[in-house]
């Protein structure tokens, strides 16, 4: 028995060492792994060569994302590694990189070749380039593009509303458009996601998918900006965009887009319907000088006098203030606003105060 006893104690002592050296083994395989990553990292944010002078053609396609430009930079040997240099545009929230012909060096840092990309600094001057404001919805954007490209507002209408192109945006934008664009009673799935801003153009005949494409990236950059305030605020964002809508068609250029948001948030949690009328001259098809009562009344999903909540989708194209306003209201207890004849807003908290400021400032 002793002699067993002995044989065991033998055993457990081999035992707790063999674990000992495999945890020890474990722990500086990680030690050796991470200290490894560290300096494979802080080495890939390093130029590939500080003295490096030979010029670097870059294309970057209409429409490219952030990984694709990362995988364009280290293809050309611009950069050591597209993954870490794609992470770190993210951690300096830099987005609005613009397409067109670079030429850059190897001795070119990280923030060296945001600020280019950013700047659009590219030895080829642009063909051309659209405009796109604020507050437009797809039908009226369709006719900007019929006026600077080849393309009838007919088929940019087509290509915005086929099926098959929208899932391929899908695909391409998996964080952007998602399958509520579908939604019942939507009216376009794309209406809202095109980005109000000038794009350049540097080939005569750009496709008409890259031109849509290159619109729809842009919104794919602001939105992923704010990927973390969409979160917290437990907002998708078709939601987002719907939202920014409604403010930028309310906006005046003296309107404090953020207290605006303040009010349809205080509506929305108080079950309130939002009852802006951008949303019923929507619903209408039409543009007007004036909301009448009897419009008030038409019945249709995106007629927000009617229907509670948001209307099923965006109403047009919203700004950066927009979104950004969306994400982070006022915090007020307003419930009604109106604007005067001079565009500027006035709040009130009750309904009584709302029909003393239309008294004050409308009935004049």
């Amino acid at each position: 028995m002793i002699e067993k006893l002995n044989v065991r104690k033998s055993e457990g002592r081999v035992v707790r060492r063999i674990v000992t050296i495999v945890t020890l083994a474990i722990l500086l395989i990680v030690l050796v792994v991470g200290v490894s990553g560290f300096f494979y990292v802080k080495s890939a944010m390093k130029p590939i060569d500080p003295e490096a002078t030979a010029e670097i053609e870059v294309e970057i396609p209409m429409g490219s994302g952030i990984t694709i430009i990362s995988s364009i930079l280290e293809e050309k040997k611009v950069i050591k590694d597209a993954r870490v240099f794609k992470y770190y545009t993210k951690f300096k929230n830099a987005t609005n990189f613009q397409a067109g012909n670079y030429v850059m060096t190897q001795a070119m840092t990280f923030d060296e070749i945001i600020e280019s990309l950013k700047t659009g600094k590219v030895y080829r001057e642009p063909l051309f380039t659209l405009t796109i404001p604020e507050g437009l919805t797809l039908e009226q954007i369709s006719k900007i593009v019929e006026k600077h490209t080849n393309y009838t507002a007919e088929q940019f209408m087509e290509k915005v509303t086929n099926k098959e192109f929208i899932q391929n945006m899908m695909g391409t934008f998996p964080d952007l458009i998602t399958e509520e664009v579908f939604n019942e009673n939507i009216r376009f799935a794309l209406e809202g996601y095109l980005y109000p801003a000038t794009y350049s153009f540097y080939e005569e005949n750009p496709s008409l998918d890259d031109i849509i494409k290159m619109m729809i990236s842009q919104t794919n950059d602001i939105v992923v900006e704010y990927s973390a305030l969409l979160q917290e605020k437990e907002m998708t964002p078709h939601q987002l965009l719907t939202f920014a809508s409604l403010l930028e068609e309310e906006a005046t250029a003296q309107t404090d887009r953020a207290t605006i948001a303040s009010v349809f948030y205080n509506r929305l949690d108080a079950d309130m319907p939002l009852q802006t009328d951008p949303t019923v001259l929507y619903a209408l098809g039409s543009h007007k000088e004036r909301v009448l009562y009897e419009d008030l009344e038409v019945d249709n999903p995106y007629n927000t006098y009617k229907n509670p909540g948001l209307p099923p989708g965006p109403i047009a194209n919203a700004g950066k203030v927009s979104i950004e306003s969306a994400l982070s209201p006022t915090d007020t207890d307003y419930l009604y606003f109106l604007a005067d004849k001079e565009g500027n807003n006035h709040f009130a908290k009750t309904y009584d105060e709302h029909l003393k400021n239309i008294d004050q400032y409308l009935q004049q």
